[in-house]
């Protein structure tokens, strides 16, 4: 007999080979009849595999993370079936789940898939799904992998087993289909209900840009028709508040081919749009005590040896910069901390120093490949809302708390509501992407766990997820959409202050290394600025707005009154335009309603006659007439209320 021990404490006794899915019947059918996964002792597996020792027991359904996973990477095989049956000679890459469904990377030959064609593989799929079959897993030796694959000559399988090791080899098998695969799958085919394939791209084999372009076709199952049509109609609204869309529609960014992909020109409602997120964050800085510096958009080479950099992300960097001067290198820098530590390092501390807060609204330049930019959520020139504070090991809790408070001001100021925090570790299973001793890491995730934790946040450990200098809590929002988005970090560093020989003289006269603590709560201004977009549907919080206000004059013989509004407004810092077309003033209400105008000030003789606006707010109609002066404290109040 084997114990297992369930999430709630209980412990049951079953016989030695029984399965998770066993458990869950001895729980409930109906239990069973929903369990996709199961978690055993921290590792995602099948099912319906044997339990042959005393466990930890977690059933995986859809409402688990990992049992959506699980059944959109068990999707994905279904969709790879559905392909080599309607397009024999196909050959398969990878095919992963992702955050909201999943895709298959496939070589079609000869063959060409288009939009029109999903509708058909969608049609394979269903009919597949409903056969029930089976996700049947099999161990194989190296040399029987490479012979299965070498017969069916696909070359990306064959590739990918020549980096595995024999013994830990397993194939899968769904009726007529069988892939290489580590798993896990769901019990069988019929879990699957609705279906729909969303789109199709190119994807390099394994990314490279120098190798074999595949045809990428994503996909999302769910195991009830009415999710599917949720879904769907998520992603129309998603559509409508897509941040290329609206941002073109409010003049606040742009693309330019000349200019280079991945680097976006703020226009000027744009430019004054990130100005006041900017400055907004410069005043919660200084009241925290941080000090702003300005570092320079390039570093030599050996600044990024040093640190690090260079060997983790050289590949993802542009070509460094050569000069006349033999063997002098510069490169666009990748990141912000190098420059700053030798900013600290300028001038010798003292333990009454510190801590020392650094700030900088420093650009960076990483080299994102052309297929994976997307608007400005992946670009290659984008802007952090960086800050470095160094610190002795004492003050490490209490600053990275303090950090944690700036966040979730900045959260509820913009109405982030819906986040989690994820205390991201080392994978200890792969030591090598990491810099620095053990003890230095280890004290480093302690100081963020127990501060995670007397802050009270909701939080999740996850492995694997470090930054390769140093543990973070990375914040993870949910929008208006329920889409969640990695924002802002913080993370917690004992190793370039040593790469750097970074030092303070302590009480006892001696010489110590700080500890260095990274911080950027909006991430960086392009990604933000993105996400706020459509978290808001571009109606944004009154004090960022960048037209608060929009003045419509009944008749042109109001035009002159409607400016000598506009500059009274202007001189009390409230933004505005006069909409002066030669239109009904009916629609100019309509037009700045849907353009997000939060404010309309109709103007016509009465208005004109006794100084004052009627007052229509965006969404909830007339609210009356006030005299100018009393608009502006009014408005004033509602931003302090947004604000504070």
């Amino acid at each position: 007999m084997i114990a297992v021990t369930l999430p709630d404490g209980s412990i049951k006794e079953f016989e030695q080979g029984s399965s998770a899915l066993d458990v869950a019947k001895s729980i409930s059918e109906g239990l069973a009849r929903n369990v996709l996964a199961a978690e055993v002792d921290g590792e995602v597996i099948d099912a319906t595999l044997p339990l042959t020792e005393d466990v930890n027991l977690k059933l995986l359904t859809w409402n688990d993370k990992d049992g959506k996973s699980t059944m959109w990477h068990s999707s994905a095989h279904l969709m790879a079936e559905a392909i080599e049956a309607l397009y024999p000679g196909t050959k398969l890459a990878i095919g992963p789940s992702i955050e909201n469904g999943f895709y298959y990377d496939i070589d079609l030959g000869g063959h060409h898939i288009t939009d029109a064609d999903l509708p058909a593989i969608e049609s394979k799929m269903k009919e597949l799904a409903k056969q029930k079959n089976t996700y049947d897993r099999q161990e194989v030796s190296k040399a029987d992998a490479l012979a299965y694959f070498n017969e069916k000559d696909d070359e990306y399988k064959l590739e990918l087993i020549d980096g595995l090791e024999d013994g830990t080899i397993t194939f899968y098998t769904q009726g007529n289909f069988t892939d290489l695969c580590r798993g896990p799958h769901i019990p069988h085919t019929g879990f699957i209900k609705a279906i729909k394939l969303t789109s199709i791209a190119g994807a390099y084999w394994r990314g490279d840009e120098n190798r074999q372009q595949l045809t990428r076709i994503y996909g999302i199952t769910f195991p009830k028709a009415k999710e599917l049509t949720e879904y769907l109609e998520m992603i129309e609204e998603a559509k409508k508040r897509d941040h290329r869309k609206l941002g073109k529609e409010m003049g606040l960014f742009t693309f330019s081919q000349k200019v280079g992909q991945g680097l976006p020109l703020w226009l000027p409602k744009g430019a004054a749009l990130r100005e006041r997120l900017e400055n907004f964050l410069k005043k919660a800085q200084r009241k925290a005590g941080y000090e702003g510096v300005i570092t320079p958009h390039i570093g030599h080479k050996d600044l990024y040896v040093t640190s690090g950099h260079y060997a983790k992300y050289g590949e993802d960097s542009f070509r460094p910069i050569t000069t006349p001067h033999e063997g002098e290198e510069f490169l666009l820098k990748p990141m912000n901390c190098p420059h700053h530590c030798e900013i600290y390092k300028a001038y010798p501390k003292s333990y009454k120093d510190l801590p020392v807060r650094y700030a900088e609204f420093g650009t960076v330049y990483r080299y994102e490949q052309s297929g994976e930019l997307h608007g400005l959520t992946r670009v290659r020139g984008f802007t952090q809302d960086d800050a470095h504070l160094f610190c002795t090991p004492e003050q490490v809790k209490e600053e990275f708390k303090n950090v944690i408070d700036l966040v979730l001001y900045i959260f509820k100021t913009l109405k982030f509501e819906n986040f989690r925090a994820q205390v991201s570790l080392r994978d200890p299973n792969d030591p090598d992407k990491y810099i620095g001793s053990d003890t230095n890491w280890e004290k480093a995730e302690r100081a963020i766990i127990e501060a995670t934790a007397e802050k009270g946040l909701d939080s999740v450990i996850e492995y694997g997820e470090a930054a390769f200098y140093g543990p973070k809590l990375d914040f993870m929002v949910r929008d208006a959409l329920n889409r969640e988005w990695q924002l802002g970090t913080i993370q917690v560093d004992y190793n370039l202050p040593e790469r750097f020989e970074l030092e303070y003289t302590g009480a006892d006269n001696e010489k110590h290394r700080p500890v260095m603590i990274h911080r950027a709560p909006f991430g960086s201004m392009e990604r933000f600025v993105a996400v706020l977009i459509e978290h808001c549907g571009g109606k944004f919080p009154l004090w960022l707005t960048t037209e608060q206000v929009a003045i419509l004059p009944i008749s042109e013989k109001h035009n002159d009154y409607a400016k000598k509004v506009l500059n009274s407004l202007n001189n009390s810092d409230i933004r505005g335009f006069v909409d002066d077309r030669n239109e009904k003033v009916g629609k100019k209400i309509r037009d700045n309603e849907l353009n997000k105008i939060p404010f309309m000030l109709i103007v016509g003789a009465d208005e004109e006659a006794n100084g004052t606006v009627a007052v229509r707010k965006q969404g909830d109609g007339d609210t009356g007439t006030m005299s100018i002066d009393d608009f502006v404290s009014f408005l004033n109040e509602e931003i302090d209320k947004e604000l504070n």
